[in-house]
């Protein structure tokens, strides 16, 4: 079970204690999302964009910055980590990116610094010398095409930051573009390669390469994409629930395709708000009420998945130990 950006349905996303309180509800690892700052630090962020999960848009020193600029074929306006030295952003601290659904959240606005990757492995280093299991990092690289594009290949910071500390026990490596993660492994770094797959679209890496003959995500989910992900050297796939849970509450065959093709499947994100839940299970009218997540997470769960990304670890935890 792996706390999505920590346990960040009880506190902010990527701060110091949302990776804490994941480790401390159970789960077995967390997943950083890795972005970079202008002098080549690795950061954890949701995107490189940060005034939805920052205080930045309220810091004058720094409204110069603001600007457009199109990731991966959108267009952004905002302050991007790539603007600023990480001298510059450790004087940020971190707001909830969701505020209308996780209100509570809010009284942890400001509290806390944005953390560089390195931090985040300290973390998993003390909460693994409290455990008496293995506590993984599952490392996401965010808009590599785009970074290196800039001068900031990622994988070239990875290897840097992580070569002497990453073993195939303590890590797992995903992203949404395929290219960065075999540059990943062909510099040498341990870990599982674990293949991001969207509901729609096409990933950025093709269409960089390829313009409008990219290939769209849904081809690589079909029995001959997922083999052709296998023969390429990629561990598995994580994929977005929407390609595994219909709004009706049943669930596709997607983890069996997986699992036929040797591959590991991971899904991607439960949350118990009504929000993120399939119509059928939503309760009440609130978007921020609980609404069936017994049932969504329980469906998900049956067809055997390997892994799952939570907001509330501790809920997912909770209903496998009631399973029988």
């Amino acid at each position: 079970m792996i706390g999505h950006r920590g346990a960040s349905g009880y506190r902010p996303e990527h701060t110091a204690e949302a990776y804490q309180l994941a480790f401390e509800l159970g789960a077995d690892a967390v997943e950083p999302d890795i972005v970079a700052t202008r002098d080549g630090v690795l950061v954890v962020r949701h995107e490189n964009e940060i005034s939805g999960t920052t205080d930045v848009a309220s810091r004058p020193e720094f409204a110069s910055r603001r600007t457009s600029k199109v990731i991966d074929g959108t267009l952004f306006e905002g302050w991007f980590t790539e603007d600023f030295t990480w001298a510059e952003l450790s004087t940020l601290r971190a707001v909830e990116r969701l505020p209308a659904v996780r209100p509570n959240n809010r009284s942890f606005d400001g509290r806390s610094p944005i953390l560089r990757l390195r931090d985040v492995v300290r973390i998993v280093d003390a909460a693994q010398a409290r455990s008496d299991r293995q506590l993984v990092m599952v490392a996401e690289i965010k808009h590599a095409t785009y970074f290196a594009s800039i001068g900031l290949p990622l994988d070239e910071l990875l290897a840097l930051e992580l070569r002497d500390w990453a073993t195939n026990d303590n890590i797992i490596w995903e992203s949404f573009e395929q290219t960065v993660l075999h540059q990943v492994r062909d510099r040498g770094l341990p870990g599982r390669l674990v293949y991001l797959v969207e509901s729609a679209g096409s990933p950025a890496d093709l269409v960089a390469s390829l313009g409008r003959r990219a290939i769209p995500y849904s081809a690589h989910i079909t029995a001959a994409g997922l083999a052709r992900l296998r023969s390429a050297g990629v561990d598995g796939v994580s994929v977005d629930k929407a390609l595994l849970l219909r709004q009706d509450g049943t669930t596709t065959d997607l983890v069996d395709r997986a699992h036929a093709a040797g591959l590991l499947a991971f899904v991607w994100t439960l949350r118990a708000e009504n929000r993120f839940l399939a119509r059928a299970l939503r309760r009440g009218k609130s978007p921020r009420d609980y609404g069936d997540w017994v049932a969504e997470f329980g469906s998900i769960l049956a067809t055997g998945v390997d892994a799952v990304f939570a907001d509330q670890p501790d809920l997912v935890l909770d209903l496998l130990r009631r399973r029988p």
